[in-house]
């Protein structure tokens, strides 16, 4: 079992290893298809068959997802992992992280990182490291980390497309990354925005092969363009070993492409599958094909593969997002007039990288620039970005006038601008005494990792959990059901022992702004008191 191995051990079997290695990324198709709100109850629903195909790893944490279910109040992420863990012993666990952005969309200082990824350490095994703006420095602390623990760490260098995007630039990166790091890793390819040919894609790995041929590489695709099978097709044919790809009964818009479908197209081009239990990976997916219903007011309703993505470069959760923003905006018949700005917004800001929290920079600059002219309502996520508090411009800096624009206040008030990258250490014990006061006792040492990162959305969420209990057990028909449940109504589900579970509605009463709700919850009587919300607001 590769989970007894050591990292380096793991890396070692990698490198050995004679076909292709798949990693199943149901994180990335949770927050890249259905906005980060697949439940506990899913995952571990198909858990077991997962666990016997034979995947590499199975990333389960990471990006947006540590914080959005906190904030959607859907599970801890630690309890997440070990429950994950529990039912898919077999299976490596994987996370992903933003650099020193960690889980979230600034910049933490070091022994911020330091003690969350330490935390992440005893449950996952493979850390897939990228900075946005590929500043290499900006993984150190947390590439330390992980290798301190003797975990697989893959530094990952995002790729784009554009005269600057070389394979010379590229090289210098894993040069870089390798001075940074030594060779006991596994090199990343990060392809978020789903841009390039499969022969770019094949120039690219052998030109770092070439040059690095004791590096086993990982390559993540997103399936935007519908074009990824073939770009992972390239890239395994040009030398890489492992590859993410999500259940074929699952996402497939904007984030991976499917597994078995890479299969069959690998097979024609003489490439067996290995260690590969293919009726397990036909069952995952008859399992979760039937659970995706429950997601679908989570789906955008703009569905279908995207080239245009050539042009924005859109990350898949990105991409989704974008036209409910709009619509919401009431700019979905201007989306491609925002996209064309959003072309011509990255290659301003140094044609970077659109993904997160680049990407949110990005977006939001190009709406804010339709809605009330160029750069005249800039965030403060910008300036940051402009003043280098995420790192230096990989290729060239922003033009004069877009800082004068950006600064016109601060210039105007004679402030002087000043470029840093520093972050200042946290206080923690300060910062500890204040969690204890919000939430009135000591927590643990998880509680506070979270809390480190995101202080509101914690204290909400403990304060949730306090009330409520293990929500997370409850099925996703019964979690999202919208509307109320009928007096005499019976909801019986069973946990993640198997153990049977019944909610009898007793009575449901309806003031002017709650509701109160009487319940037997396995034959215990309860009474909550719910605040209704004015969604008109």
């Amino acid at each position: 079992m590769l989970r007894e191995l050591t990292g380096r051990e793991i890396i070692d079997y990698v490198k050995d290893f004679d076909s292709y290695l798949l990693v199943n990324n149901e994180r990335d198709v949770s927050q890249s298809d259905f906005k980060g709100r697949i439940m506990p109850w899913t995952t571990l629903k198909a858990a077991s068959s997962r666990d016997m195909v034979g995947y590499f790893a199975f990333e389960i944490s990471g990006g947006a997802s540590v914080h959005v279910d906190i904030m959607k109040k859907q599970i801890d992420p630690f309890e997440k992992l070990r429950l994950v863990r529990k039912a898919m012993p077999n299976t490596l666990i994987q996370v992903g992280v933003r650099s020193h952005n960690l889980f979230g969309y600034r910049p933490y200082p070091e022994n911020v990182q330091r003690k969350v990824i330490s935390k992440f350490t005893e449950y996952c095994d493979v850390f897939r490291v990228y900075d946005f703006l590929n500043h290499i420095p900006n993984m150190k602390v947390v590439g330390e980390e992980v290798l301190k623990r003797d975990k697989v760490f893959i530094p990952s260098i995002c790729f784009g497309i554009g005269k600057e995007h070389t394979n010379e630039f590229y090289l210098s990166k894993v040069q870089e990354i390798v001075d940074l790091f030594g060779e006991n890793i596994i090199l990343g390819i990060k392809n978020s925005s789903a841009v390039g040919t499969p022969e770019r894609i094949y120039d690219l790995v052998r030109a770092i092969r070439s040059e690095f041929p004791n590096i086993p590489i990982s390559y993540h695709g997103h399936n935007t363009d519908g074009n990824d099978l073939a770009r992972i097709a390239a890239a395994i044919s040009a030398g890489v070993k492992i590859v993410e790809v999500c259940d074929h009964g699952f996402g497939s818009w904007y984030s991976q492409a499917p597994a078995l479908s890479l299969v069959q197209l690998l097979e024609q081009y003489g490439y067996k599958p290995k260690n590969l239990n293919i009726d397990a990976m036909i069952e995952t997916s008859e399992i979760i094909k039937f659970e995706r219903r429950y997601y679908a007011k989570f789906e955008s309703p703009f569905r279908g593969v995207d080239p245009l993505v050539q042009a924005h470069k859109l990350t898949g959760g990105g991409v989704s997002m974008a036209y409910e923003q709009a619509e919401a905006l009431g700019l979905l018949s201007r989306i491609r007039e925002i996209f064309k700005e959003l072309s011509m917004v990255i290659l301003e800001l140094g044609n970077i990288w659109p993904l997160t929290p680049g990407s949110q920079i990005l977006w939001s600059t190009a709406v804010s620039n339709i809605l009330y002219g160029r750069y005249e309502h800039p965030s403060d996520d910008l300036k940051r970005l402009l003043l280098g508090q995420y790192g230096p411009f990989p290729f060239y800096d922003p033009p004069k006038w877009i800082y004068e624009k950006v600064f016109k206040k601060e210039i105007k008030a004679g402030k002087k601008l000043v470029k840093s990258s520093s972050v200042p250490a946290e206080d923690l014990e300060r910062k500890k005494r204040k969690f204890i006061e919000k939430v009135g006792r000591e927590p643990t040492d998880e509680e506070f990792v979270l809390y480190l990162m995101f202080p509101r959305d914690m204290v909400k969420f403990i304060e949730f959990k306090e009330r409520f209990g293990k929500t997370w057990l409850l099925p996703p028909d019964i979690w999202y059901r919208e509307g109320r449940f009928e007096n005499g109504e019976e909801i019986s589900f069973a946990d993640e022992s198997g153990k049977l579970h019944i909610i009898d509605i007793v009575s449901t009463q309806v003031f002017e702004n709650k509701v109160k709700t009487s319940y037997l919850v396995d034959h215990h009587f309860q009474t909550y008191t719910v605040q209704l919300v004015d969604t008109k607001k």
